[in-house]
């Protein structure tokens, strides 16, 4: 198979067994909190200035917290698989001790997100994990490129020669995973913000479910379609983090007795419609290979059409400028609109001329498409398509404002249907020359933890063929 193997640049790992190695080797001993979280503080403190995938970085604090791991394991206290592991956090969610999120922005927000944590960052404290700072993202969330102008645009960690097109919004948490600065981060995605990155910086990344997840005490970009989502080095770290926390939202929920995949038994579907439109030559050839390698393992794909995909051209338009003008105040944007990234300040006032029947008719539209889609993508595994139309753009490719707007088109033509139409999904990176390719699988809600299985197996696949 024509595939290169150079995913991205060879940038050395503090753990390279990831999290499920230092799990393991922290629980036994073998290991300690508080030397790997100085490793990644040091890498962090030696090459963030290049990489700006930091918003904050909470030093001394995640020493403390690592020593405090270290001594309850050491009492025979054992909170789980992600006890005393480092995490970076996109810069949306409110953490006690660190500052207030700035969302991309040097606006002062309203108080929209609150004054204590949420219940998505207790969660990650009762888990045990390491707080090594907050990663930068695009103003409000609303931009799929990455490219930020008022905090700086982290570098895209799949080239170090060029700069590149980070992937947003979680464009920290992207580079920071890539460029291996903690052992994982949390972004979110309302219409691919979290596997755009991945695709970019040729990490993993998941989608969880619409609601599966609280989102209080973070930044809302868009009510309707926020989800929390995690970026890794691979899928079965992501399986390992999934089911964790997963845990403590559903503890009815044991996901580990799902059935391992047997690739034989799988059925992907390939739209017949939208996902196909619009695909660079290297995108196009490298996901025909990895479906040709699929094939001949013994899976089998079927053609399917997916109601509403298209729709979501009209929807987030619509919802986006206005769930962020509610929230952000009218009165408050116009004071401050001269201040704001001028790509994003446009962006947001289209809203004010949008009427609330247009609003409603597009969420009515969409929870009809919602169910005629479920039950198309229930005959399948899941449905199979690129993450993303190109590979990373450079950011001076950006200059053009046209341009500009056809890339970051083609960057969310794939990831905006899974918001839209409420799936999960994930974006696991296959090869292609020297820059990283996403393919991307979507199912239904709740599915996490079988489409987590799939990438699993598929990922075996491809190492074991490369």
């Amino acid at each position: 198979m024509d595939i290169n193997t150079n995913i991205k640049p060879n940038i050395n790992n503090v753990y390279p067994g990831g999290v499920i190695a230092f799990s393991k080797d922290f629980r036994e001993g073998k290991t300690s909190s508080e030397e790997v979280t100085r490793k990644y503080l040091e890498r962090i403190k030696q090459l963030d200035n290049f990489f700006e995938a930091f918003e904050h970085v909470s030093y001394e604090r995640a020493i403390q917290t690592a020593k405090a791991m270290d001594s309850l394991r050491d009492s025979g206290t054992y909170l789980g698989p992600l006890m005393g592991v480092p995490v970076a956090i996109k810069d949306v969610f409110l953490i006690d001790e660190m500052p207030y999120p700035k969302v991309g922005s040097n606006l002062k927000l309203p108080d929209i997100i609150g004054k204590h944590e949420g219940s998505f960052i207790k969660a990650l404290r009762s888990a045990g994990c390491v707080f090594l700072g907050t990663t930068k993202t695009v103003e409000f969330c609303l931009g799929i490129t990455g490219i930020s102008a008022p905090r700086g645009t982290p570098w895209c960690s799949s080239d170090l020669q060029n700069k590149r097109f980070p992937g947003g919004s979680s464009s920290g948490s992207g580079v920071a995973v890539g460029a291996n600065l903690c052992m994982f981060a949390i972004g979110s995605d309302s219409g691919g913000s979290v596997r755009v990155p991945a695709a970019f910086n040729g990490v993993f990344g998941l989608k969880t479910s619409f609601g599966l997840w609280p989102t209080d005490g973070s930044f809302p970009l868009d009510e309707t379609v926020d989800s929390i989502g995690l970026l890794t080095q691979n899928a079965k770290d992501a399986k390992l983090i999934f089911e964790t926390l997963n845990f403590i939202f559903n503890p009815n929920q044991d996901l580990r007795s799902e059935k391992e995949i047997d690739l034989e038994q799988v059925k992907l579907g390939l739209p017949s419609n939208h996902f196909n439109c619009g695909l660079s030559t290297e995108v196009k050839k490298s996901f025909d290979n990895v479906n040709q390698i699929l094939n001949m393992a013994g899976v089998k794909f079927d053609n399917v059409f997916i109601p509403g995909a298209e729709d979501r051209e009209e929807y987030f338009p619509v919802t986006m400028p206005s769930n962020l003008l509610a929230n952000l105040g009218v009165d408050n944007f116009l004071k401050n609109k001269n201040k704001l990234d001028p790509v994003i300040a446009k962006r947001i006032q289209t809203g004010l001329e949008i009427k609330a029947h247009t609003y409603i008719s597009l969420i009515n539209k969409r929870q009809n498409n919602i169910k005629a889609a479920k039950e198309k993508i229930n005959a399948f595994d899941a449905i199979v398509s690129p993450t993303t139309t190109i590979q990373p753009p450079l950011v001076s490719e950006a200059n053009d404002s046209t341009k500009a707007l056809n890339l970051a088109l083609g960057m969310t033509q794939n990831t905006q249907p899974a918001n839209y139409l409420e799936l999960c999904a994930v974006s696991l990176p296959i090869p292609y020359d020297s820059l990283p390719i996403g393919y991307q699988l979507m199912a239904t809600a709740n599915k996490e933890a079988r489409l987590l299985n799939l990438a699993i197996e598929i990922e075996n696949l491809l190492s074991n063929q490369l």
